[in-house]
């Protein structure tokens, strides 16, 4: 992101096969980006059910983005990209904020959706649905930078 944590606006840009968009890592700014992405996915006429999927996996990695790298006020920014490349979309996702625990993906699992809103555990089921709905999902810490790449198909989705 080179000197992007030093500006506090949102960049985008889209091109025939893909996207670029720096923002700031906070709420606001995660909801502006999330409608960006869709929005320049427009033009790539993907099916509705692979647009849905993009925008749970990439929420959810943005949320968490927010809530744990940039947590206790840390200030930065994020960037997306993504690419269409043959039947899939892959998106690198990048910040500078605090790295992942052990540097490593949370595992996810699964939760009990029976079970009432109030007693539902905190965490973990971002990350069940980030490893189902994905393919090449990697993270690696490199020069104070979190880099999360992942892949969605754009043919008929199959969990797996």
């Amino acid at each position: 992101m080179g000197e992007a944590h030093n500006h506090i606006s949102e960049m985008a840009s889209a091109n025939r096969n893909g996207i670029h968009i720096v923002f700031p890592g906070d709420n606001l700014a995660v909801r502006k980006a999330l409608r960006s992405v869709l929005d320049g996915l427009k033009h790539l006429e993907l099916p509705g059910e692979v647009l849905s999927v993009v925008e749970i996996v990439v929420a959810e990695c943005l949320n968490n983005v927010v809530e744990h790298a940039y947590a206790d006020d840390t200030q930065g920014m994020i960037e997306i990209n993504a690419r269409l490349r043959e039947n899939a979309l892959w998106f690198r996702i990048v910040d500078d904020g605090f790295p992942m625990p052990a540097e490593t993906l949370p595992d996810g699992h699964p939760h009990d959706l029976d079970a009432m809103q109030d007693d539902l555990p905190e965490g973990g089921f971002g990350w069940f649905l980030i490893r189902q709905l994905t393919n090449d999902l990697q993270y690696v810490r490199d020069e104070d930078q979190n880099r999360l790449t992942f892949s969605i198909s754009t043919v008929e989705h199959k969990p797996h």
